[in-house]
Parts: structure tokens; sequence; C-alpha cells
């Protein structure tokens, strides 16, 4: 099997993106693998650190891992805004494919500092891992907004192409995520920012590695396929799954009379979320 970061070289290469999913639980990991099984694509398992705290960092990669093995299917799990070093090492030595440092919040020498740091350990350990970087602050949360958060990157707040190259090269990251109009979370009563697809075609040229969009719940059609043929090659969904999760699990739950088993109950929720997933893997990869 080709390793993550073939897989990522190619969607770059193609002009394509790898679409990264974020779980809580089962049920997503389910939703989100059937949904890529079907159209037989690779695909990243993405979980913050609230998330691998409730599904447990260790036991995360180990459920990932055993899809990959059984199915021998491109499966991977990443380690998803780890805000400290101490973080970055724990999902770095629980064995996670990839591991993004997140010191968007953090000046850019000392982003750039820590996220050496990180690289560097991550390299002392597994070779092969994939390091995300990242500059340009988009929010802290995967949920419905009343308006965007304070402090987000909007308009010449957005990340600098030159920023973008001296970030990469001081810190050797495999992978770079800007700030280029997307945010975490989606807008309740108007539309999300659109992109700034120049921006993002002059940063992936600059940055010289494929490029990650966060935020991309909410995002439109037109700016998603304009960005990965711009440099994107992996695209980060959340909100999106969190709210296909939650309306499907009230509606379970309004009409599931008697039953009492988590099993079947929860069932619409893994096919809720598959839906989500099949229709965002077949936008990446036209």
């Amino acid at each position: 099997m080709k390793t993550l970061k073939q897989i990522i070289q190619e969607a770059d290469n193609g002009k394509t993106a790898i679409g990264h999913f974020n779980i809580s639980n089962i049920e997503g990991l389910w939703g989100i693998f059937n949904g890529a099984k079907e159209l037989n694509v690779p695909v990243i398992i993405g979980a913050s650190e609230g998330e691998r705290k409730f599904f447990g960092t260790k036991q995360i990669v180990a459920v990932v891992k055993s899809l990959r093995e059984e199915f021998d299917y491109p499966i991977f799990c990443n380690a998803d805004h780890c805000h400290s070093y101490e973080s970055f090492k724990e999902a770095v030595d629980a064995g996670f494919d990839a591991v993004i440092y997140d010191g968007a919040k953090l000046s850019l020498d000392e982003n750039i500092k820590e996220t050496k740091r990180c690289v560097e350990y991550a390299r002392s350990v597994n070779p092969e891992i994939v390091v995300e970087g990242e500059t340009g602050y988009i929010g802290d949360s995967s949920k419905l907004l009343d308006s965007i958060p304070d402090g987000v990157a909007m308009n010449d707040a957005m990340t600098k192409s030159e920023d973008a190259e001296r970030f990469v090269k001081e810190t050797g990251v495999d992978l770079f995520s800007p700030a280029v109009g997307n945010i975490h979370g989606i807008l309740k009563d108007i539309a999300n920012p659109r992109l700034d697809i120049e921006r993002v075609k002059v940063i992936r040229e600059k940055a010289g590695v494929p490029l990650v969009l966060h935020g991309g719940s909410g995002i439109a059609d037109e700016d998603f396929v304009s960005a990965i043929k711009s440099g994107i090659a992996i695209v980060h969904i959340n909100t999106e799954i969190r709210i296909a999760y939650k309306e499907s699990a009230k509606e379970s739950f309004a009409n599931c009379g008697e039953e009492i088993a988590p099993y079947k109950i929860m069932e619409k929720s893994v096919l809720a979320i598959k839906d989500v997933v099949k229709k965002r893997l077949e936008l990446f990869s036209k």
C-alpha cells in the first residue's frame, strides 16, 4: 500500500484533494470509512485534542490501523490541532500517521520556533510521519456560529506568501495550512466568507509543499474546486459531520419507541455521516 506521503503527493500532482473528516465516536468512523470505501478513494480520519480525549488517543490509532489492515485500504489518522509540544509529542508517540502543530495564535517567529521543535521530535521517532504547520488564526471550534470569531485572519491579515515561504523553509514541515478566508465552523444566518483563490495559488508556489484547507464546512462548492486546482491537497470537514450526526440522532431517538439497543438507534447517524462524506469526496475528486 502507498504511504500517506505518496498519496498526498499524488493528489497534489493531480489537482485533487484528500478528504479529512473528524470523529468523536465509532459511528463517525464507520460513516466516514463506508463513504470513502464506496468511492474507492483514500481518506484521513482527524481527531482534535478534545476528540482524542473523548475517544482515546491510542484507541483512535488502533481502530484506524485495524481498518487499514483488515480491508487493505488507504485510511489514515491525523492528530488535528495540537496546541502544545506536549500534545504533539503524545500524538507522535501514540503512532498517528500525521500530526498538526497549531501555533496560529503565536507570533510568526515563535510559531516557527515551536513548529521546528515539533518537526525535529517527530522525525526522531518516525521519519515517515507527516507533519503540518499553520499560520493565520481561523477560529477554534467546529460549530454553528453567530458571527465570525474575534481575531480571525481576514483580508489583509490573511496568510502572506512570503511568510508561508519562510515558515516552510525554517520548520521543515511536509504540509502547510494558510488562512485564506476559511474559518472553523458554519455561520448560522449568512454564507461563510469566500476564499481568496489567488492567494492560495501564490502561497502554494512560494511554500513549495502541498496545502491543507482547514474549516472546510460551509465553503461554496465552486471555491473548493478552484482552491484544489490552485494547490489545496487536503480538505478538513468537521462541522457538517457534527450537524448530520446530531440531526439524525434526534430523529432516531424521537422514533425509536421501546428500542434500547444503541447500535440500532444510531444506525441512521452512520448513514447520515456517510452521505455527507460521499458528497464531499466526489467534489474533491473532480
